[in-house]
């Protein structure tokens, strides 16, 4: 029997050595008849070691039935092509390749099959390198959208406030009635101010990797909601019951806090019913491994039977509100994944809402 590198001759494919493609070829029987030096050196042999000596099931040893299939169609005469990752013995890592299995059909009849292997290692590292870069570049766009959304809410909330009290100051009939309202701008101011140093906190650490985190009292921040909503509460005839513990603390991002507390409580307001006082009850406790934060209300509602898969989605409303967009509920739940949390609702219509938000204990 001529040797593989003869028959590889005969049939005019031989690859010289020097050149770089790995390129092998296998005999029905599985058996080695040709191997080019980069085939040889990829799996650590030497001519000796391989040419009419061993088969690839000796070759590739634990990956062996991984290839079979390909091996199996090759003998059947397809042509096929695979990537795979080989680890290399000793170096604690893998090699990528992508392998080309090409039958041998001599009149009719499968003889045997080459392998060309393409080391593609380099090109994989290249596609992590880029994936992480993407995901980073999204990341950020998501901060970004994020902070331009907080922006646009919390500040709407304090404009909103703002001008129901100074419409209330310019009508007070007595000076008690006034000073109650300068006092309400008093509060509104002090958020204001309070929420600017929080945003400029956030554009500062837009680059870093990790959203920076407080330790919070959340029932000192629902009191800070509370008195920039107190116009719009007032309006209302609301009753927002604060029954979080003061003894309560949680790593978060003011912030987004801040808006998460600022939206769900606008909302419960602009959903009442007009024939019921509105009742905020806002609760917290720690389960298990979660802060579970509760505001619940005995507003409108919402249908989950018709909208469970749109309450966080964006630009969806469920009462026809002509001012509604549809965005605050999205931006909700944004932000408090971004803090690692999840946010969820329980509601029947016209018999109120519960948002439960979760935060992971971890983060304190």
């Amino acid at each position: 029997m001529a040797s593989g590198e003869n028959n590889v001759k005969s049939m005019g494919l031989l690859v010289a050595d020097h050149i770089n493609a790995m390129l092998a070829y296998w005999d029905k029987d599985l058996v080695c008849r040709f191997a080019n030096t980069a085939y040889r050196e990829w799996f650590g042999k030497t001519r000796e070691e391989m040419v009419d000596k061993i088969t690839i099931k000796e070759l590739l040893g634990p990956i062996y039935f991984q290839n079979l299939p390909y091996i199996t169609g090759a003998l059947e005469g397809k042509r096929q092509t695979f990537e795979r990752e080989i680890p290399i013995p000793g170096e604690g890592g893998t090699r990528h390749s992508l392998a080309n299995y090409f039958p041998d059909i001599v009149d009719g009849e499968v003889k045997g099959f080459f392998v060309h292997v393409a080391d593609i290692t380099n090109l994989k590292l290249l596609e992590r390198e880029l994936i992480k870069s993407n995901e980073i570049i999204n990341e950020q766009n998501k901060r970004l959208s994020n902070f331009a959304n907080i922006v646009s809410h919390n500040l709407k909330s304090y404009a909103t406030n703002l001008k129901s009290v100074i419409s209330l100051l310019c009508n007070a009939e007595s000076d008690e009635e006034k000073t109650v309202m300068l006092n309400y701008l008093q509060t509104i101011s002090n958020g204001f101010s309070s929420t600017i140093d929080h945003l400029i906190e956030i554009v500062d650490i837009q680059n870093q990797q990790e959203l920076t985190l407080e330790s919070m009292s959340i029932h000192d921040y629902v009191e800070q909601v509370i008195g920039v909503l107190q116009a719009q509460i007032d309006l209302s005839n609301a009753v927002i019951h604060n029954n979080v513990s003061k003894d309560l603390v949680l790593q978060a991002n003011p912030a987004y806090m801040e808006s998460i507390l600022l939206n769900l409580l606008t909302n419960a307001i602009k959903y009442r019913q007009p024939t019921k006082t509105l009742v905020v009850e806002i609760d917290a406790a720690i389960k298990d491994t979660e802060f579970v934060l509760v505001i619940k209300d005995n507003g409108r509602g919402i249908n989950l039977n018709k909208y469970k898969d749109q309450v966080f989605g964006l630009h969806k409303t469920f009462h026809g509100n002509p001012d509604a967009k549809g965005v605050g509920l999205f931006i909700t739940r944004l932000q408090v994944e971004a803090m690692k949390g999840r946010i969820e609702v329980k509601s029947n219509d016209k018999q109120g809402c519960s948002f439960i938000v979760h935060f992971p204990l971890h983060n304190t």
